[in-house]
């Protein structure tokens, strides 16, 4: 049996993002160059024999923002015997019904996965945050990390709805998948794989939170927009979390 993995995915390309300006309430629409490059995601990494294998999907959680959920619509997963929770956010493409690889995973709408709140600091950029804190007679040496945003969330807000969620994912979803322990769907069939689709700062965070790291540490590695990171165990333990900086894709596995 593999190991559960957990997919993050960073919604698409947006006019903010190619600014670099932080955006965290504000729901602006993906590109359309955005659109394709998470098109092209979902061709090449989603599929039985590709990296995200959607038959072995426990779950999926994506965040409340339409940013993240029409990413969710481009990368077509078909989730059987459910609609979305939400209002499509655009057009699908033509061909993609039939192209679309089938899923029975439930599809949660989730605030832990919203991004940072920035507070003062929504849509505004780091060199321009900076800037202010200077003429306020602040630090000009502004981390998020480290000192987070006033009139939004701290580093310590952000780890408490992030360990929250990473408590649930291990308890409902991955646990029982690899040791069989609760009887459930997910350990019967074996699949404890999860999918999350949500925002950069976030998702750094959520990796950095998976691999038991302080917020303050800073995480040294980046998640692009339209990007996809691995998570997963070693030595198929629950109790060894670790982030899997080159995962596989899946061939010769039974298709039933």
């Amino acid at each position: 049996m593999t190991t559960p993995r957990v997919f993050i995915v960073r919604h698409g390309e947006t006019e903010w993002s190619l600014d670099g300006r932080h955006t965290g309430s504000t729901d602006i629409p993906l590109t359309a160059n955005g659109e394709k490059r998470v098109r092209a995601t979902g061709r090449a990494l989603i599929g039985k024999d590709r990296l995200i294998v959607p038959k072995k999907l426990a779950h999926i959680y994506v965040s409340p923002r339409k940013r993240a959920q029409r990413t969710f619509e481009l990368l077509n997963i078909a989730c059987k015997d459910q609609p979305l929770p939400w209002s499509p956010h655009g057009a699908a493409a033509a061909g993609d019904a039939e192209s679309a690889v089938s899923c029975s995973a439930q599809v949660e709408v989730t605030e832990d996965v919203r991004e940072w709140d920035y507070g003062d600091y929504e849509g505004i950029t780091t060199p321009h945050i900076r800037e202010m804190r200077k003429e306020q007679g602040l630090s000009p040496g502004w981390d998020i990390w480290r000192d987070g945003c006033p009139g939004g969330e701290s580093p310590s807000d952000i780890t408490d709805r992030l360990d929250r969620l990473i408590k649930e994912i291990r308890d409902k979803w991955q646990e029982p998948a690899m040791h069989g322990s609760r009887g459930d769907v997910a350990a019967a069939a074996g699949h404890g794989d999860v999918l999350v689709v949500a925002h950069g700062h976030i998702l750094r965070a959520f990796a950095q939170r998976w691999a038991g790291k302080s917020l303050q540490e800073g995480p040294t590695f980046l998640l692009e927009a339209g990007g996809v990171g691995t998570l997963s165990y070693e030595h198929h333990n629950i109790n060894e979390p670790a982030i899997l900086l080159g995962g596989a894709f899946m061939v010769g596995e039974d298709d039933n």
